[in-house]
């Protein structure tokens, strides 16, 4: 998210650890923590802007009675704060991505500073006891807004949102012999078997 919406950037910055060798294990001395990723901070300060959102509400509203319909309304509130310019449809730069010349339609917050937010709120609401089958930041509607965004901003500025297609290296089969509903070890020309699972990690994506 932009950073006029953010209030606490001012301590985005990492802490700094101390330097000189380890404590050896005689001394007692206890290892310093290792300071917060930068994706921790940034969820962190992004979790305590939606609380402060919501107590700012009228009517003030507490996180369990918090919907994906109040989700949504957070992201519209966002968009005074965005630097993304979206134009409108009557606007003579509608559809290009250059426009030649400078034009009155509003900033927004643009789709994927949105898209990523949602991922770390919908993150920070589970680590901080919600439910993941309640979870607002998961909802249908903030789906669908999501998707809507990205289409709208794509038309308005000329610039499509394509997937990026992973490659995907192709898994190393190990050499056994299969016979009858049966793996047979031990037949190689060394006497024996490969043992080795080939093991590939799978990364899951949302699709708006």
């Amino acid at each position: 998210m932009d950073s006029a919406s953010d209030p606490n950037r001012a301590g985005e910055g990492p802490s700094s650890t101390t330097g000189g060798g380890e404590e050896s294990a005689e001394g007692g001395a206890s290892p310093s923590a290792a300071p917060p990723s930068r994706y921790e901070s940034q969820k962190r300060r992004d979790w305590n802007t939606f609380l402060q959102y919501l107590r700012n509400h009228k009517p003030p509203l507490t996180l369990s009675r918090c919907s994906g319909a109040h989700v949504i309304e957070f992201l519209k509130y966002l968009d005074q704060f965005g630097k993304t310019k979206v134009h409108a449809t009557g606007c003579p730069c509608f559809g290009h991505p250059n426009p030649p010349a400078p034009c009155a339609c509003p900033l927004r917050q643009a789709w994927g500073s949105l898209d990523a937010l949602i991922g770390r709120l919908r993150a920070a609401y589970e680590e901080n006891g919600g439910r993941a089958e309640s979870n607002p930041f998961g909802a249908k509607a903030v789906r669908i807004y999501l998707r809507e965004v990205r289409e709208s901003q794509a038309k308005a500025r000329g610039i499509p949102y394509e997937k990026k297609k992973r490659k995907r290296t192709p898994a190393k089969v190990t050499a056994a012999a299969v016979g009858s509903g049966d793996v047979q070890a031990g037949k190689g020309s060394g006497g024996e078997s490969s043992g080795g699972v080939a093991v590939t990690s799978v990364t899951t994506t949302t699709t708006l």
